[in-house]
């Protein structure tokens, strides 16, 4: 036995005076999609419905002379900073970005209560972590990490100490979600070469890709944040140093629309909410296919923090990745009948979700932007086919990202 792996093991059990394990859970539905034995670790089940809590606590509990601990985070990370400080009546104070929503400073401020001093500053996160830094020196906190932390990194191991007492073995397949890299690399330094692993990243963060591309963490140019909580510009060094062996073979890519498709399978058929870190490995399951047949499969569903004013948001982008929903910009001639002719290219499914209309004054045609949602995907085969045999001029910009944050 490691030192890890003891240390991980003695974590877990302090952790018992503070908060019941996670369950690990049999999923008929995933099991019978997939022909195995499907599990999710529900780390969205936690006190702070994800798994950060377990690293603060570990990193809080070795340093039980501090004081003053201070973070920088937009979401769990902060939740869970928050909760430690009041169980172990520390002063912490958290750093969040001026945008964040509202429901999430509630939630950090209620796990933390009068332990807690909320700070928001700087429009980007970039500028809330300098200034959490530079407070931390001149306070004489302790800062403390999300990820890139060896107690941080020994209290997430603890997900793998559970999940192998609950299972009674060591799965056969481990999917786990990745963003700095805390979770991936305590699961891994405590289970070692136990099972066969994948290590999933949203598209927009694919961090660990780019560092084992690299051979060295680097920073990404751009980071989607829509699943902020794996949406991470860089791995850590102190996580990369543990996960540098895994190999690109074992990790995977997953397109943000597509996730959502995810999402929402798993709240209409499961009734699960997760956030769109949280359904990184459940979605992961689909590119696994054969591989996983007859096998005892563990997911880890990192997180449950989903702000449900979000919902549409996600619907929307599963609706555009399965074909259902495209947006267009249309030519419209400016003659009386022109709308008429369009409208009757419709088929009996396809219903328009936005229409504007802006007439041009001295010009033959105006412009529409127009979405249109419909039931199956070949019904847009059908109705450009019509705009082109009636001599429509049209622009797709679905996937025109730049193009429809502006217009959309």
């Amino acid at each position: 036995m490691t030192d890890f792996v003891q240390s991980a093991r003695d974590a877990t059990k302090a952790m018992r005076d503070v908060f019941p394990p996670t369950p690990l859970l049999r999923n008929a539905h995933l099991s019978d999609l997939y022909h195995a034995d499907v599990y999710l670790k529900r780390e969205d089940l936690s006190p702070v419905r994800s798994y950060k809590l377990r690293g603060a606590f570990n990193a809080m509990r070795k340093r039980p002379d501090a004081d003053l601990f201070v973070c920088a985070s937009a979401g769990n990370h902060a939740q869970g900073v928050a909760y430690m400080c009041k169980h172990f009546g520390k002063k912490g104070v958290i750093f969040m970005p001026v945008t964040t929503p509202q429901q999430k400073i509630q939630k950090t401020s209620m796990f933390g209560g009068d332990s807690i001093e909320i700070r928001l500053t700087g429009d980007y996160f970039d500028d809330t972590l300098a200034a959490a830094q530079a407070f931390c020196v001149e306070a004489g906190g302790h800062f403390l990490s999300p990820f890139d932390d060896e107690d941080v990194i020994e209290g997430q191991a603890s997900v793998a100490v559970e999940l192998v007492e609950q299972l009674g073995k060591d799965p056969d397949h481990l999917v786990i979600p990745v963003g700095g890299g805390g979770l991936s690399a305590g699961m891994l330094s405590y289970l070692g070469t136990g099972c066969q692993y994948t290590f999933v990243e949203p598209a927009g963060g694919a961090c660990l890709r780019a560092a084992l591309e690299a051979g060295k963490p680097v920073p990404l140019g751009f980071v989607n944040t829509f699943a902020d909580g794996a949406a991470v510009g860089q791995i850590g060094q102190k996580t990369f140093a543990r996960l540098k062996g895994i190999g690109l073979a074992n990790t995977l890519t997953i397109r943000e629309d597509r996730l959502c498709t995810t999402m929402l399978e798993m709240l209409n058929v499961e009734g699960i909410v997760l956030e769109p870190a949280g359904a990184l490995s459940v979605d992961a399951l689909q590119d696994l296919g054969q591989s996983i047949r007859g096998r005892t499969v563990v997911c880890v569903s990192s997180g449950g923090n989903f702000d449900f004013e979000r919902l549409p948001e996600v619907k929307e982008r599963a609706q555009k990745y399965l074909g259902l929903k495209k947006y267009f910009i249309l030519r419209l001639p400016q003659r009386p009948g022109a709308l008429k002719d369009f409208l009757g290219f419709l088929g009996p499914e396809d219903d328009i979700a936005r229409f504007e209309y802006l007439k041009k004054s001295a010009r033959n045609y105006g412009s529409v932007l127009i979405g249109i949602e419909t039931k199956t995907a070949s019904s847009f085969d059908n109705l450009f086919g019509k705009l082109d045999a009636g001599g429509f001029t049209y622009q797709d910009i679905t996937d025109d990202d730049l193009l429809a944050q502006f217009v959309i």
